[in-house]
């Protein structure tokens, strides 16, 4: 039997998108805890982990985005001591649900295939190494990298310049042999056995066939965004095209997702049936650049019509909008973007640029987005926030935290 496609208009969908996401609810107005914070990694499904610290780590975001301020040593308890998330690569290196460590084990099985680099080389040329590692963790018990006495490859400015031990225990944390026990003050994994990590009735769930575990993928990436094209879909806990469209097609023959069209979306898309479709989002966030909401660019131009790069890696010459960009999102739009740094030293959250998006009224817009940086600087217990550079927002936004428009 065809199912009909349904078509929908693109504000409805950008609204089904951020009610997917968590934005179309307020935000709590009591102390958030573990509950709420819970609740929200189970909708996001995904976190990713980045190590850039220039305004705070960037899994901490995406639950003050959605819910507010909140202490942060409680995130850090429901990975680093209760285990109801655990670190893996789904997206990239991520924080996820702990029920999704079954659904990921092919992944894990498939190591030799699915790991890259140095992780997949140390265990084809030294297998006794690695054995001989996973072994001291069994009877030594937790470890971390730098515990291990191995010289690093002098190989300057790469961002793998692991040491033969951290890329073996990359390589058992691939395989699942290994998890995240926690994360130092440093940022640093220190890893375990699994089955000393995850609940007992995760570690003894029964592990799905590839088939149903990758079903179970594409059907939470279509809780978490909504609506979404076969990319989005995939591309959320990083699947193969192949792996994607048969878990789409079995999920839309059970009626699981919905076939759609969206105006102005030159793909099919495909719905979350039981996807809330509110009439408006009032929502005021700023979004981590690895947000789940904005992560996969070319979804972010379909949604709000806003381009989006990171510039990090650019040379500060040719950076158009700044190193630490983030958007931010007002009612159901990404209206501008800020370039953000908190400057723990001196106290201050300063704004590098600001910038808004074409036909925007920059008062409106600077005054809502002064309130967020206030919010955001208490948060990290910063005393003051202050415009430090150039954009065509920023005498506005400076206008609106009560500070001299700056001059350049």
């Amino acid at each position: 039997m065809t199912t009909a496609v349904e078509r929908l208009p693109a504000a409805l969908a950008r609204r089904m998108a951020l009610a997917a996401q968590g934005f179309a609810e307020p935000r709590p107005g009591g102390v958030v805890g573990t509950r709420q914070l819970r609740r929200a990694a189970e909708r996001l499904a995904v976190v990713q982990i980045d190590s850039v610290n220039v305004l705070s780590r960037s899994h901490y975001l995406p639950f003050f985005s959605r819910l507010g301020p909140y202490d942060r040593t409680v995130l850090d308890a429901l990975a680093n001591r209760r285990h109801d998330l655990f670190e893996y690569w789904a997206h990239e290196a991520s924080f996820l649900p702990a029920r999704l460590q079954p659904s990921l084990r092919w992944r894990m099985d498939a190591a030799d295939r699915e790991a890259w680099g140095s992780m997949t080389r140390v265990q084809r040329e030294r297998p006794e190494f690695v054995a001989a590692l996973l072994a001291r963790v069994r009877e030594e018990g937790p470890i971390r990298a730098s515990q291990l006495q191995e010289a690093r490859p002098n190989r300057p400015g790469s961002m793998w310049n692991w040491h033969a031990g951290k890329a073996a225990l990359e390589y058992l944390f691939f395989t699942g042999a290994l998890t995240a026990r926690a994360r130092t003050a440093g940022f640093e994994r220190v890893y375990d056995l699994t089955e000393r990590v995850l609940p007992a009735a995760v570690v003894e769930a029964p592990t799905p066939d590839r088939a149903e575990a990758i079903r179970e993928l594409v059907r939470t990436a279509a809780r978490a965004l909504g609506v979404a094209t076969e990319t989005d879909l995939r591309d959320y806990f990083r699947l193969t095209p192949t792996d994607a469209r048969t878990a789409i097609a079995e999920l839309a023959d059970a009626g699981e997702l919905q076939p759609v069209e969206v105006a102005g979306w030159e793909r099919p898309a495909w719905a979350d049936p039981l996807a809330r479709r509110p009439r408006w989002v009032r929502a005021r966030a700023l979004l981590s650049p690895f947000d789940s909401l904005v992560w996969e660019r070319p979804r972010v131009e379909r949604l709000f019509g806003f381009r989006y790069r990171l510039e990090i890696y650019t040379p500060a010459h040719k950076r158009v909008h700044g190193y630490y960009v983030l958007p931010f999102l007002l009612g159901d739009r990404l209206v501008a973007r800020v370039d953000l740094k908190a400057d723990r030293q001196a106290g201050v959250l300063r704004v590098q640029a600001a910038h808004a998006e074409p036909g925007v009224d920059h008062g409106a817009v600077a005054a809502e987005l002064a309130a967020e940086l206030r919010l955001v600087a208490g948060w990290l217990a910063l005393e003051d926030v202050a415009v430090a550079g150039p954009g065509d927002l920023a005498p506005a936004l400076a206008g609106a935290l009560g500070a001299p428009a700056p001059s350049w």
